[in-house]
């Protein structure tokens, strides 16, 4: 077998066989890619399943993406860069003779130029200073830019992020518990965003608000006449010891990352017996019900194929209550009977051995005394400790926490009146969820534009968040609660009750007005509750 290196991340070889998975595998490879349509050599070429198969067997990742010699479409682009940008690397692709397997890696590269062309601003006028500049391309990046140029078609916007990516990450819950397709979470960022917005694909380094401009990590300067901060927070993978290095492997999962969500579902279907280990860590996290919810759709799996019985599902929150607005808990905890699950309050994980299968919880003794737990599983769902970015934690718009700073009503900054923030960066009291972006793009599209024409900021963000828990697969508690607590209901039904209908607006319809309205700057539903 003859392999050629393309870079670190990527090399091509012809025809491999499952004797060949040996060395393919004390080569370092992490992801095979077939590049054959199965039938092409029916008499020489074994079958795709069959190394699929032995390929798992020594951890490594096997995928197809049939091409007809000769014929490589966009659509074969396309799915390739997903796999470049998702897959575990390095990888190694193969055909008939590599042929194939090298072509395709051209086209991606010849791919990735073009679109840098086309969409990526030249620094050369990036000192002349826009209407706003947006720093993240998230879920309240495009919102934001989207309905700030609905309002007002003139402004000169652009948008920050050095992505190439965009996820819909609420969707990954139900990638883990094996209903929906990863492949429909992620799209293009270019492609999504405003086609009058300027996209700088770069990272923030640091700001000065005081001269309105923003360094970036390439040592260019954005200047801006107003600021929209929306970077989102960071996963901390690196604050539980021993993480990084099991990650995806070793029956170590987190639906909070999209490819290992994935192995979420790879896990929970192979787990026949033993010990399912939850964790959550402290707050705050994007969604606090994701971590529970994790837990009821692997439950829910289990009971309807009959091994719940043989599996102790035990969940470890570092936080002291099950879920924080009081009138969920009561039909939370039915489904925490129903599945037998074991909770554990005011327990951290903090370390985390994938070879001896070993979890470690801090947690206070009787006497306050910091004692450490160790657990062991057979498969652990882990959440990641979460934190503000650092070129926000380290600059002058954070609070002492290191959050952004703003005004929990208006969005604006405490400090600085030209700059807003917004989504799971800011230091509001609210639930850091995809809904609350949702209505915060209205509050701070309608105050940025009355700041810049000199008027009062009249509307009010009422704290608005919204958590679909999804207790088993085909129900779901909506729950929708601004500061406080306070329950606030979209439609006028009962909130703490599991409803097939929740699930229908989980499933399908929510990624339906995520792609295409609030994507788009359409804000249906999106007023908040008071002014």
């Amino acid at each position: 077998m003859q392999v050629t290196k393309i870079n670190n991340s990527y090399s091509a070889t012809g025809q491999i066989n499952v004797s060949d998975l040996d060395e393919i595998f004390a080569d370092g490879f992490k992801t095979i890619v077939c590049f054959r349509p199965e039938e092409e050599d029916a008499e020489h070429q074994p079958k795709q399943k069959t190394l699929q198969e032995a390929a798992a067997q020594k951890g490594m990742t096997f995928l197809s993406i049939p091409i007809i010699p000769g014929n490589i479409t966009p659509d074969h682009v396309s799915q390739f860069r997903d796999l470049m940008h998702t897959r575990e690397q390095p990888i190694l692709g193969y055909c008939k003779s590599g042929g194939r397997a090298k072509s395709i890696y051209q086209a991606y590269e010849q791919s990735l130029h073009q679109q840098t062309q086309q969409n990526v601003s030249s620094a050369c006028n990036w000192t002349d200073a826009f209407d706003v500049v947006v720093v993240g391309g998230g879920a309240s990046g495009v919102a934001i830019t989207a309905s700030l140029l609905k309002r007002r078609k003139s402004l000169r916007i652009a948008v920050i992020d050095p992505k190439d990516d965009h996820y819909y990450q609420p969707a990954w819950t139900l990638v883990g518990g094996g209903t929906y397709d990863a492949k429909k979470t992620v799209r293009s960022l270019k492609k999504i965003l405003p086609k009058k917005a300027t996209l700088i694909q770069d990272a923030v380094k640091s700001f000065n608000p005081e001269a309105n401009t923003i360094t970036l990590e390439s040592g260019d300067t954005v200047s801006y006449n107003q600021l929209v901060v929306c970077p989102g927070l960071r996963l901390a993978w690196e604050k539980i010891e021993g993480l990084k290095e099991t990650l995806g492997k070793n029956n170590v999962a987190s639906n909070y990352d999209y490819h290992h969500a994935q192995y979420t579902w790879e896990c929970v279907q192979k787990l026949k017996q033993g010990v399912a280990l939850f964790t959550q860590p402290p707050m705050p996290i994007k969604c606090a019900g994701a971590p529970q919810k994790a837990m009821y759709l692997s439950a829910n799996y289990w009971e309807k194929n009959k091994t719940l019985h043989n599996i102790n599902v035990e969940f470890y929150n570092a936080g002291p209550v099950l879920f924080g607005v009081a009138d969920f808990v009561p039909p939370l905890m039915e489904y925490v009977k129903r599945y037998n699950a074991h909770l554990h309050f005011s327990h951290r994980l903090t370390k985390i051995n994938g070879l001896d299968k070993t979890a470690y919880f801090e947690y206070k003794d009787e006497q306050g005394a910091v004692q450490i737990k160790p657990v062991k599983y057979d498969f652990i769902h882990v959440v990641p400790p979460q934190e503000a970015p650092a070129f926000i934690k380290q600059s002058e718009l954070s609070d002492n926490e290191g959050w952004l700073d703003v005004d929990q009503l208006t969005l604006q900054h405490k400090k600085y009146p030209n700059i807003f923030g917004l989504g799971d960066v800011i230091n509001s009291p609210n639930a850091k969820t995809a809904a609350a972006a949702r209505k915060q793009v209205y509050v701070v599209a309608e105050n940025l534009i009355a700041a810049k024409e000199l008027r009062n900021l009249e509307t009010k963000y009422d704290g608005y968040g919204a958590c679909p828990l999804t207790v088993e697969r085909g129900k779901v508690i909506l729950a929708e609660f601004g500061f406080g607590g306070k329950l606030l209901p979209t439609f006028p039904l009962h909130p703490p009750v599991a409803r097939r209908s929740s699930w229908f607006m989980k499933q399908l319809l929510m990624p339906w007005l995520y792609w295409n309205l609030m994507q788009k700057g359409i804000e249906w539903l999106a007023k908040p509750s008071r002014k």
